[in-house]
């Protein structure tokens, strides 16, 4: 019988987080005239158990995982393991009928900020999934001089997640302000015997919420922020789904 401590990692400090990126570059049509991008593994998403989140996607999210706080700014995150290990990637694909973080599907674009303060889209040149010109296999991010669709859909996408990203710093932000937050931790025996306890993270407290100022309440529900401490507070139920798998794999592997 064995006992493992682990702890929900922070979520990226920025939008454009170094979790995963290694070696993010401005995208520019002189430079990577040539790049090409193969198709995707999220091998990279392998080895951890946590997931940064945006709130438009809690709704979909809190069907699947605990949405949890973590980090000075309480940045929000999905737990995917109980372990050092993402229990919802198999041989670099993710599982079947289960949502997709949207911070994996960005991959391996992102936006960097520039010295004026606007964003520039890159892309992890340290990426498997990018070909640097060597070979004709994959998708050409750009034909002729001008960007193709596949990198007009990563703009548009990492702007989505950009807005989403701010929305929620503000909500973060708005949770700490009303000190609606307090630290939690569980401690899970599977049926094999084997112990683990995960820390480092942080809930909303129900009693506390629910006695929040009439006013506040009303300005919460109209720009969403309601819903979004519903959806976080019914997620923390799937930990024993969690549990489950982490015990199903557990066994498959014994």
């Amino acid at each position: 019988m064995t006992a493992e401590t682990t702890t929900p990692p922070a979520a990226p400090a920025q939008a454009s987080g170094p979790l995963f990126y290694r070696q993010p570059l401005p995208l520019q049509s002189d430079k990577h005239a040539n790049w090409r991008l193969r198709p995707g593994s999220l091998a990279f998403a392998a080895e951890t158990n946590a997931i940064p989140a945006v709130i438009g996607e809690f709704g979909m999210a809190a069907q699947h995982f605990p949405i949890l706080f973590t980090g000075q700014d309480a940045s929000p995150i999905v737990a995917v393991g109980l372990a050092r290990r993402n229990l919802f990637v198999t041989d670099g694909k993710w599982a079947d009928d289960t949502y997709a973080p949207a911070y994996l599907r960005r991959y391996p674009f992102v936006f960097v900020q520039a010295e004026d303060d606007n964003f520039l889209l890159a892309l992890d040149a340290d990426s498997e999934q990018v070909n640097q010109g060597v070979s004709d296999e994959g998708e050409p991010l750009f034909v002729d001089g001008k960007a193709t669709e596949l990198v007009d859909n990563a703009m548009k996408f990492c702007a989505d997640f950009t807005r989403e990203y701010e929305q929620t710093r503000q909500f973060s932000a708005a949770l700490k302000e009303q000190d609606l937050l307090v630290e939690r931790s569980i401690d899970v025996t599977l049926p094999s015997g084997e112990k683990m306890s995960v820390n480092g993270f942080h809930v909303v407290d129900v009693e506390k919420f629910a006695k929040l100022p009439d006013a506040i309440v009303l300005a919460w529900h109209r720009n969403g922020w309601l819903a979004s401490i519903h959806h976080h507070l019914s997620s923390l139920a799937r930990f024993n789904a969690l549990v489950q798998r982490q015990s199903a794999q557990a066994a498959a592997a014994a």
